[in-house]
């Protein structure tokens, strides 16, 4: 039951050139910093990357995006990440934008084994387009296949060694989805504990859905939009 990697290096050592990786977080909140990190050394490519949005130039997924890693992207949100934004337009990168709720829903289908849904989200759209629609009621949905992954993954606050993880806030975002969607889900910790040190009530992602963890270590916690007003002195 013990699932502890004594590093990020050693819990992605079996994801290869390929592969579909889904990462939680949103902006540059929750990322898996270690775990990125850790992907960018090792140098896997041609990666299909699932994902909110691909972090920011030179920062969370933005380093492997500029390191040319990732051959497909799969997310909602474009707009922080000029790189991105450049290789979508030059047609370096295939990119599949797919409504925020949608993704999340597509996501949360693959991890409850519901192999697809309809939504009225994307509806007379170009998402829409070669894509089966159909009526209930006076209302028309477009069907949407689950989304799953060979690897994901995901930033907890705390967790022990079963995998059982506590999340942070806003920091939980598209985490417990990503991890319920991956066949192997790697989950790295800012704090490491033994097995039966949470409080049970307190858990919110069991360790079920986790096979490796990592104690996470030199977190930035970057701040993806700094707004600040002048001083006003009296």
């Amino acid at each position: 039951m013990n699932k502890v990697k004594a590093s990020a290096h050693d819990a992605i050592e079996d994801l290869t050139d390929g592969v579909t990786l889904l990462v939680g977080g949103f902006g540059l909140s929750g990322n898996p910093e270690n775990l990125i990190t850790a992907l960018h050394d090792r140098g896997s490519n041609n990666l299909t990357l699932v994902s909110n949005n691909a972090g920011t130039d030179g920062r969370g997924l933005g380093i492997l995006l500029e390191s040319r890693q990732i051959t497909k992207m799969v997310g909602s949100y474009v707009g922080e990440n000029k790189e991105f934004e450049r290789q979508f337009l030059s047609g370096e990168l295939d990119v599949e934008l797919c409504p925020q709720g949608t993704l999340a829903e597509r996501l949360r289908a693959a991890g409850a084994g519901i192999p697809a849904f309809y939504t009225p989200t994307g509806v007379g759209t170009l998402r829409a387009e070669g894509r089966e629609t159909r009526f209930f009621g006076e209302r028309e949905y477009l069907l949407e296949t689950a989304l799953s992954g060979d690897f994901a993954f995901v930033k907890a606050w705390k967790g022990d060694t079963h995998g059982n993880l506590v999340f942070r806030k806003t920091a939980r975002n598209f985490n417990p989805l990503v991890a319920k969607a991956a066949r192997i889900t790697i989950a790295e910790v800012e704090e490491l504990v033994p097995a039966g040190e949470l409080d049970a009530d307190e858990i919110h992602l069991p360790g079920i859905y986790i096979q490796r963890i990592i104690q996470g270590q030199n977190y930035k916690k970057w701040i993806e939009q700094r707004t600040v007003r002048q001083r006003e002195d009296n």
